[in-house]
């Protein structure tokens, strides 16, 4: 029966503690381009969230999510036409054609400022909106996913429009220029403030693992005692009358 019971108290202190071990990934913000997102003590990157609402032309197989809260968009294209992105100038940024390669225009200064969160980067001379694309293949699955700055708040400063940082607050509508095959359309979105609430759990989650190992180390402790008083004085337990030990 000890057997039984510490194995199912080990199984609740993995239940516990798994949330504990997944909490880095949820926290940390890895980013595929120079900077991270900082955390500053102003605001954190936490606290955004952008949301797509809605995707024009409307396609099927053509799908866009927005990844780590307000950071990257995925584009997946299974629609057998060619999906283009637009930079901020108006030019071609990148496209996943009909056979699902997907490419980047190394000419569009879009190319470079996506590097960076707040696009601090120096943008090369190959750079130029103005001037025929130049493709380089990036991926063949039919996805792209990029950093779009039209999507976040452009600093570590929170927009003045946050008044109360309790409160969930609308701070722009975003859009992001696509076309599909010839007919041209839009990513559109909007941008919140949301103000992060993962700590108060984060902490409740810290408490009962505490309490768990806790009561695990306890019985471990009593088992421990029980056998050397078993081993030293038979069956019975001192004090106790000569009960014979619990069988659990």
């Amino acid at each position: 029966m000890t057997r039984r019971l510490l194995s199912a108290l080990l199984g609740v202190a993995f239940l516990a503690l798994s949330p504990l071990a997944s909490a880095p990934a949820l926290a940390a913000h890895t980013y595929a381009y120079e900077d991270s997102n900082p955390i500053n003590d102003q605001g954190s990157s936490y606290d955004y969230r952008s949301y797509i609402t809605s995707v024009t032309p409307s396609v099927p197989r053509l799908s866009f999510q927005v990844l780590e809260f307000a950071d990257r968009i995925l584009m997946t294209n299974h629609t057998g036409r060619t999906v283009t992105i637009y930079g901020y100038e108006g030019e071609p940024y990148a496209r996943v054609l009909a056979n699902g390669t997907a490419e980047q225009n190394v000419r569009s200064p879009a190319t470079y400022l996506n590097t960076n969160f707040y696009a601090q980067v120096t943008v090369p001379p190959i750079a130029d909106a103005s001037a025929p694309p130049k493709w380089e293949v990036i991926d063949r699955t039919g996805q792209f996913e990029w950093h779009d700055h039209r999507i976040h708040w452009m600093s570590p400063i929170p927009p003045t429009k946050v008044k109360n940082t309790s409160k969930r607050t609308l701070i722009f509508d975003w859009a992001v220029p696509i076309s599909v095959g010839t007919a041209k359309g839009a990513i559109d979105g909007q941008l919140f403030w949301t103000p992060e609430s993962s700590k108060a759990p984060l902490a409740v989650i810290i408490l009962g693992a505490v309490i768990v190992l806790g009561g695990l180390l306890f019985v471990v402790f009593v088992r421990r005692r029980r056998a050397r008083t078993a081993a030293t004085g038979g069956a019975g337990t001192p004090g106790l009358g000569g009960l014979p030990e619990e069988s659990w």
